[in-house]
């Protein structure tokens, strides 16, 4: 059997899957901020062809790889509307989401609050403040038109990633305090690491 909490010796667990990207697969650089990069604004795709599917798949490796549950085009420095996610539990089948374009039709009123963190922030974390439950329209792997209704940590990927497109970290949604706080950390062990 392939991983022991799967039934289906054919249904691979998100764990698995990332361990293996971890192994094999090549991967971009992920930037850093403040990289530039991050504060633009991203251009929409023409259709979803196969140079955007290649983009997909290695944003896909590269976010497994990094062990994370989601990832922007512009974090690899691709300033293009694309996002791909996996926010399914460490026991569950893996669940890639590849969206191409996507847009927050409509968000609730009421709002949820999640610790989050992000690739380009390595090892730093805050709780945001969200919408809970978000309507997003995209392009899918085979340029087809998808609308999705999220809730929870879906909803909460989804936004953080679109935010991405639009040169919006999750720092911003911070006050002043909590944001200078975390750049300052970032500051410091960027410093630690150039050290080493």
């Amino acid at each position: 059997m392939l991983d022991a909490p799967c039934r289906n010796p054919y249904v691979l667990s998100a764990h698995f899957v990332r361990a293996v990207h971890r192994m094999t697969m090549p991967t971009k650089p992920i930037l850093i901020a403040p990289a530039p990069e991050l504060r633009k604004l991203c251009t929409p795709v023409d259709a979803v062809d196969e140079r955007i599917n290649r983009l997909m798949k290695d944003m896909l490796d590269t976010m497994y790889h990094a062990d994370g549950i989601g990832l922007a085009a512009p974090q690899i420095g691709i300033l293009e509307r694309v996002i791909v996610l996996d926010v399914a539990r460490r026991d569950e089948p893996s669940a890639p989401m590849c969206l191409a374009n996507p847009e927050v039709l409509w968000a609730s009123k009421d709002t949820s609050t999640h610790n989050e963190g992000c690739l380009s922030f390595p090892d730093l974390y805050a709780d945001v403040t969200r919408p809970a439950s978000v309507h997003v329209r995209y392009l899918d792997q085979d340029n087809q038109s998808r609308e999705i209704e999220a809730t929870d940590l879906l909803a909460v990927c989804l936004q953080h990633e679109i935010d991405h497109l639009n040169g919006v970290l999750f720092v911003d949604h911070l006050s002043k305090l909590k944001r200078d706080m975390i750049l300052r950390k970032l500051k410091k062990g960027r410093k630690g690491a150039e050290a080493a």
